[in-house]
């Protein structure tokens, strides 16, 4: 599979596109109440962004997710994804390498990027929401990152985005204490969220503020954008080149192993750093 193995808008499963104006709403919705990241959903996402990306008369973007829940991370379920032992550590990077492809093609793009949340934006979910401009929130909704507790490192590039929204000091509390939510409030007071609206109403708020971006010439609004980013990130390759590595690497290790088993078996792990 590649990045734009799914063609466009009419052969996506999971994900739809709707115009208005020179304004895109981007809708993941695999309507099972989760919205895990599988292989066909990162790579439907992924030719999302490119979609955009060749339609210079699109201004500004929504990305939303569903009504429960914006995105719950990878699909531990996927096995395009997992149990990949018996491939080629070729293949098996390439694989590794698909969901910070989908984020960096979001981060990359020149419109403005608002995104909805509704619910939570889990591991995967919230590397792609900080792959966006701009972040509205259910009240209700919160964000998690459990890769460490799942015996992992934070991949998909969403170290260095995560430090230039809440500092180094956030960026590892929310990493390392990886069981614990960030509420919507605090996600808001620490700068991961842009705005908290009343539960519903995320999409909305996210549209709202693609509006409003919409509205400002585009050609100044790309080029401010381009050097904010280019400011903020220009150390970004420097940490994450071999984020997919790490991830490689740490799921060879047993304590994955036992994390994973000791959530489906829905029990305390017991981890030895083995």
């Amino acid at each position: 599979m590649t990045a734009t193995a799914h063609g466009g808008p009419a052969d996506w499963r999971y994900v739809a596109v709707e115009m208005s104006g020179q304004v895109a709403t981007v809708r993941f919705d695999r309507k099972d109440g989760v919205n895990a990241l599988s292989l066909r959903a990162i790579e439907e996402l992924t030719a999302a962004a490119e979609w955009v990306r060749n339609h210079p008369d699109i201004y500004a973007v929504a990305l939303v997710g569903g009504a429960r829940g914006f995105s719950a991370g990878r699909d531990l379920r996927d096995p395009e994804l997992n149990g990949l032992d018996d491939r080629p550590l070729l293949h098996r990077r390439h694989i590794a390498g698909a969901g910070g492809r989908m984020c960096k093609a979001w981060a990359s793009l020149e419109p403005f990027t608002a995104c909805g949340i509704e619910g939570f934006a889990i591991g995967g979910g919230l590397a792609l929401a900080v792959s966006t401009d701009w972040r509205a929130v259910g009240r209700s909704a919160h964000f998690r990152a459990p890769e460490a507790a799942l015996g992992l490192s934070m991949s998909w590039g969403a170290v260095p985005r995560l430090v230039n929204l809440i500092g180094p000091a956030r960026t590892k509390q929310l990493l390392i204490h990886g069981n614990d939510r960030v509420d919507a409030e605090s996600a808001h007071a620490w700068g991961l969220a842009q705005a908290v609206v009343d539960d519903g109403g995320a999409m909305a708020a996210a549209v709202e503020a693609a509006t409003k971006a919409a509205a400002t010439p585009p050609v100044a609004a790309r080029m401010i954008k381009k050097a904010v980013d280019a400011y903020a990130s220009a150390l970004a390759d420097a940490v994450i080149h071999m984020d997919a590595d790490q991830v490689l690497l740490a799921e060879t290790g047993k304590d994955h192993v036992e994390a994973v088993e000791a959530f489906f078996e829905k029990r305390d792990p017991n981890f030895t750093g083995a």
